[in-house]
């Protein structure tokens, strides 16, 4: 595989590596005021990394303050366009330069498979700051249709501080989705990533420093959500808040918005996404390729994670065979082996929330054909691909966003009762259809409530679509493709008055 290194050499990058542990504001890195720290522990090994600075509401504010005063400066948001595409295409290409160091720094910090991050999220970080700094000089504003007299100009401003919350699954490419839009459009931007992974963060952070973007421009500010994440949500100073995480955590920012200065909120939160094969679908070996991809990339660790397979019951023992067979190629362990496909889960407590999820499944007589126990691999956090048969829509797996690799088996008899289970959830993020019936791919598109429906694959578009949820996936605007732009920047209508009467507009 492309860029792959050996294990022997990650683990050497691994030995030499330093660790970045404080908040970066105002183009250093400082520690947190109270002196707290959160440990950053490897969950493939038990190990603790180093201690990340705890940042609270002090230096959210020292942020903010610092960040506003950048904007309001110029030093980047009144920059021509083609100057911040510039220094946001030097920033890409040093993420390129350092990306052996950045993918192990990921892996060891969020038990990732380093295969994963090399070839996966590395590239993707990178296409994704380029393609927003080469659009940020091509955003055009627009002249409404008016008589002689007069002029209307539509015109797009930056908001001003912008706050890009982050999870814990995707570090980078998510740090990438937010921060890409937010600085090509001219904010000034405050990054909270997730507490147990913000080192690739910090360290990026270092980069766009060597990489021109001025001081006070891109801030990381690591902590906890109650308290990091809290005093961003309440700050009267920031103009908007971008989060991907939890529908529950994504509440708090609703709340926090209203209680403060309303400022705009975009939640992209969780999913219980149907792949949903028809009778007709064909390439069986095909559509079990997808399935596995589908719940068990990132150790299911994935808000658009396929983890309900809604299958006809004429073809359901036949692909459940195929998709057995699949996984035998996905092997799980040393996050640093590139032969693995899955790695460690996030943290004990994660792994605790999955396991009781598959014991649950079992209390509620859903069938075990695979998996279904940890693996005991030194002292880290691993679960094998697990796939539940016999499951019924009023089972807890199959309501409920698991985020592990845990595959829910639903069998229906016709493509009605199929769009009808697809339907059946409180949430709208993605969902995958199979079938070898054109119409019947469109019609099911149409009726299936979810941001973003794919036919005969798993996947989530790309750069240029916009991902988002409905229901309660989903809140106040789009990730990725042009729609991105519409969360860092606001409308403004310039009108001038070109006529003869009343005052007189004319310039000497």
């Amino acid at each position: 595989m492309a860029d792959l290194l050996t294990r022997d050499e990650y683990l050497a990058i691994a030995k030499e590596l330093s660790f970045p542990s404080n908040a970066h504001i105002n183009g250093k890195f400082t520690a947190a005021k109270s002196g707290k720290t959160i440990p950053s522990i490897n969950p493939a090994t038990g190990e603790t990394l180093t201690q990340i600075a705890s940042c609270g509401e002090a230096d959210v504010n020292y942020a903010v303050k610092k960040a506003r005063q950048a904007f309001d400066s110029g030093v980047w948001s009144r920059k021509h366009p083609s100057e911040r595409k510039e220094a946001m295409i030097k920033l890409s290409k040093l993420i390129k330069r350092h990306r052996h160091e950045l993918a192990v720094m990921e892996s060891l910090d969020s038990g990732k498979p380093v295969s994963d991050c090399a070839t996966i999220d590395i590239p993707e970080t990178i296409h994704c700051l380029t393609w927003y700094a080469e659009a940020a000089d091509k955003i055009f504003g627009q002249i409404s249709p008016t008589n002689d007299d007069a002029m209307g100009l539509i015109v797009r401003e930056p908001r001003g501080v912008a706050a890009c919350v982050l999870p814990w699954n995707f570090p980078m490419l998510m740090m990438a989705w937010k921060v890409g839009p937010a600085l090509a459009s001219g904010n000034s931007v405050i990054v909270k990533p997730a507490e147990q992974t913000s080192m690739t963060a910090l360290r990026i952070a270092e980069l766009a420093a060597e990489a021109g973007i001025p001081a006070g421009v891109l801030n990381v500010v690591p902590g906890l959500g109650e308290t990091a994440g809290r005093a961003i949500g309440l700050h009267p100073d920031i103009d908007v808040v971008s989060f991907t995480g939890s529908t529950e955590v994504g509440r708090y920012f609703l709340d926090y918005s209203a209680k403060s200065n309303m400022k705009h909120i975009v939640l992209e939160c969780g999913g219980k996404n149907p792949a949903v094969v028809l009778e007709d679908a064909k390439n069986l070996d095909n559509v079990a390729e997808h399935v596995v991809n589908a719940v068990f990339w990132n150790m299911g660790e994935n808000c658009t994670s396929n983890s309900r397979l809604i299958v006809h019951e004429k073809i359901k023992d036949d692909l459940l065979r195929r998709i057995i067979d699949k996984v035998r190629d996905w092997r799980t362990g040393d996050p640093l082996e590139p032969n693995n496909r899955l790695g460690a889960m996030i943290s004990q407590e994660h792994f605790d929330k999955v396991m009781g999820y598959i014991e649950k499944g079992k209390k509620e007589k859903g069938k075990v054909i695979l998996g279904g126990k940890a693996l005991k691999i030194g002292k880290g956090l691993f679960i094998p691909p697990t796939i539940f048969d016999n499951v019924t829509p009023k089972m807890t797996i199959a309501k409920e966003e698991i985020f592990g690799p845990v595959l829910a088996v639903m069998t229906v008899s016709s493509d009605d009762e199929a769009i009808q289970l697809a339907n059946d959830t409180c949430y709208g993020l993605q969902a995958s259809i199979f079938t070898s019936d054109v119409k019947r791919a469109l019609r099911a598109a149409r009726d299936v409530k979810a941001g973003t429906v794919t036919v005969n694959c798993y996947c989530e578009g790309d750069i240029t679509t916009p991902f988002g949820g409905y229901k309660q996936s989903g809140f106040g605007g789009r990730d990725n493709g042009l729609q991105a732009f519409e969360q860092y920047t606001q409308v403004k209508t310039i009108w001038l008055d070109l006529s003869d009467s009343g005052i007189d507009a004319k310039l000497d």
